[in-house]
C-alpha cells in the first residue's frame, strides 16, 4: 500500500514530480495531491485520472507512506516536521534542510547508501549541484578531486512559471510591468550573472549552495569549490562549465571510460561531428550529459568538462523520485 503525497502538486516542479512518478511506474496505490489553501479543490492529472487537491492538514490525515515536498522553504520548515512526526517520510525539494547536519542530502547515484530507516526528512539538493556531482563522483573515486571551478548557465524554468512567462512575453514583444517580471532585468537576449540574493562575501546564495552542498553530498570537506551562477534565456535545462583539479594524474581515455560507465551519465563527445551536450537535447530526459572533455593545458592534473541536465527532472523531480525508489527497494517505505 504505497500512498504517496505530493506537496506543492500544482507548481512547476510538483507537476513534473507527478509526471515522473507515472513515467517511472512508481508503485503509487493512492495519490494525495497537496497544496496551499488557494489551490485546495483544484484538480491535477495523474496516470490518466483526476485528483482533487487537499490541504496540508488533510495530507497528514491521509497517512501517506512518503510525501514529496516542492512547496518552498518556508512551507517545508513549518510542515515537514509535522508530516515526519505523523510517521510520514518526507523528501524535500527546498533549501530548508540541505545544510542541516541532522538531515541527509542525497543524490542516489552518489550517496544513497547514507540513508537509513531513521531518516524521516531527506533533503533533495540544489539542481545545479545535483548534475555536477553525478558527473564528478566517478572521477573523484578514481583521481580524488582537489578543486572545482564552475560557471553555470541556468534555465529560466529554475525560477518558475513567472520567469518562463517573462521570457516568452519579452520574446513576443509585449511590454511588462515590474509585477510581471521574475527578474529585475530583461532575460531575453541577455545573461543575468545573479541567481538568488547576494551574500556578504559577494557571492550569491546559489553559488554558495553549490560550494557547501558538493562537499556534503560527496562526503569530503577537503574539496574546494568556487562558483559563478548565471541565468540565461533557455528552457531545456542547466549547463555548466566545470574545471576540475585532481590529486592524481589521469589519461583522457580513462576519464571517458569512467564517465561512460557511471550510473546516470551519458557522454556526448565527438569533435569531428560537433557533438556535445545542449539543453535542447537534455530537455525531458533524466540523465546527466557530459562532453567537451579536454585537459586543461595551463595546469597539471586538471580537466575541463561541460555538463548539461534537465533541471526540472534530474535537478528536482527525478532525483526526489529516485530517492523514493531507493527507500522502497530497501523496504524503508
Amino acid at each position: 500500500n504505497m500512498k504517496v503525497a505530493v506537496v506543492g502538486a500544482t507548481g512547476l516542479v510538483g507537476t513534473k514530480i507527478l509526471q515522473v512518478l507515472a513515467e517511472r511506474n512508481f508503485p503509487v496505490t493512492e495519490l494525495i495531491p497537496v497544496a496551499s489553501a488557494r489551490s485546495v479543490g483544484k484538480e491535477v492529472s495523474f496516470n490518466g485520472k483526476q485528483y482533487k487537491v487537499v490541504s496540508m492538514e488533510d495530507g497528514i490525515a491521509a497517512k501517506p507512506a512518503v510525501a514529496i515536498f516542492s512547496a518552498g522553504g518556508t512551507t517545508s520548515l513549518e510542515w515537514a516536521p509535522k508530516y515526519a512526526a505523523a510517521g510520514i517520510r518526507v523528501i524535500d525539494n527546498s533549501s530548508a534542510w540541505r545544510m542541516d547536519p541532522t538531515k541527509k542530502l542525497v543524490v542516489p547515484e552518489v550517496n544513497a547508501s547514507v540513508l537509513t530507516a531513521d531518516d524521516m526528512i531527506i533533503a533533495n539538493p540544489n539542481c545545479s549541484t545535483i548534475q555536477m556531482v553525478v558527473a564528478l563522483q566517478p572521477l573523484h573515486a578514481k583521481y580524488t578531486i582537489k578543486r572545482v571551478v564552475v560557471s553555470t548557465y541556468q534555465s529560466v524554468t529554475g525560477t518558475g512559471k513567472q520567469a518562463v512567462d517573462q521570457l516568452m512575453n519579452e520574446r513576443a514583444g509585449k511590454s511588462l510591468s515590474a509585477q510581471d517580471m521574475a527578474y529585475k532585468y530583461q532575460i531575453d537576449l541577455n545573461a543575468i550573472p545573479q541567481i538568488d540574493v547576494f551574500l556578504e562575501n559577494g557571492y550569491t546564495k546559489e553559488e554558495m549552495k553549490m560550494v557547501k552542498e558538493t562537499c556534503k553530498i560527496m562526503q569530503d570537506d577537503s574539496i574546494k569549490v568556487t562558483a559563478t551562477t548565471v541565468r540565461i534565456p533557455v528552457m531545456g535545462g542547466h549547463s555548466e562549465s566545470v574545471n576540475v583539479e585532481f590529486e592524481k594524474e589521469f589519461e583522457m581515455k580513462d576519464v571517458v571510460t569512467a564517465l561512460t560507465a557511471a550510473p546516470g551519465v551519458i557522454v556526448q563527445q565527438d569533435d569531428a561531428t560537433q557533438f556535445y551536450p545542449m539543453p535542447l537535447w537534455a530537455h525531458e530526459k533524466d540523465e546527466v550529459f557530459v562532453g567537451r572533455l579536454r585537459r586543461d593545458e595551463t595546469q597539471a592534473k586538471t580537466l575541463n568538462m561541460w555538463i548539461v541536465s534537465d533541471n526540472l527532472r534530474k535537478g528536482a523531480a527525478t532525483n526526489a523520485v529516485q530517492i523514493a525508489e531507493y527507500l522502497a527497494a530497501k523496504n524503508i517505505i
